[in-house]
């Protein structure tokens, strides 16, 4: 399991309902493939009683119901799959995004061009020509964290979110970049905006993206 140290990883009960695997820490797209591998090989081998894995930057929750089983049940699992990660990782599914620059859906475009010292237009061409690995989901159903930003585009979240940020908006945040799935307050520097939908109760699965998919903007101009 190249990439964890000595420390890791370390298996810990969190409550009497989950057991959380640390594989490192900090953020990385190697230390991220691992915990992809970890939770494909945990659902490979399913336990009855585990009732979801949720893998994250650098590490993956198991939650389990205490009624079927116990921590003891449940760490021997998870040890076990720790021992053939490296056969483990999945095949990433591919995702493109087709997002407009720019313009009202991109508001802060020119405030992190400025940022950057680059033209706006060096911006989006550093932004789409980048494969983005989704490291976790969250704050909202469907929202991707996006690991793999150029460093030279990275900025500041606003130091006063928003009140609302629109569906499909894309944002920089720090070294992320990530996409609003519904209206909602937010503090990303928005640039742009897809019509895609990451997130629909009525579809199966729900969420457009899941946690270990590569992921691509698509530049397209306006209507």
């Amino acid at each position: 399991m190249g990439g964890m140290s000595d420390a890791f990883p370390r298996l810990q009960p969190l409550g009497d309902t989950a057991l959380l695997v640390e594989l490192g820490a900090g953020i990385s797209n190697e230390l991220n493939r691992q915990v992809h591998a970890l939770a494909s090989r945990l659902m490979s081998d399913p336990l009855p009683g585990v009732v979801e894995i949720v893998p994250a930057y650098a590490t993956a929750l198991i939650h389990y119901d205490p009624l079927i089983l116990d921590f003891t049940d449940v760490e021997a699992w998870a040890k076990s799959a720790l021992t053939s990660l490296e056969t483990a990782a999945p095949t990433p599914r591919r995702v493109e995004i087709p997002t407009r620059y720019g313009g009202a859906g991109g508001p802060d475009l020119e405030f992190v061009a400025n940022h950057a010292g680059l033209p706006p237009a060096e911006v989006i061409r550093r932004h789409s020509s980048v494969d983005y690995t989704v490291h976790m989901m969250g704050f909202q159903p469907g929202f991707p964290y996006l690991g793999g930003l150029d460093p030279a585009i990275a900025i500041p979240r606003l130091s006063v979110p928003r009140t609302r940020i629109p569906a499909g908006s894309v944002g920089i945040a720090g070294h992320q970049t990530g996409i609003y799935p519904l209206e909602s307050p937010g503090g990303w520097r928005l640039i742009g905006r897809t019509a895609m939908r990451l997130f629909d109760p009525a579809a199966d699965p729900p969420c457009l993206l899941a946690p270990g998919d590569i992921v691509r903007f698509v530049p397209v101009e306006p209507c």
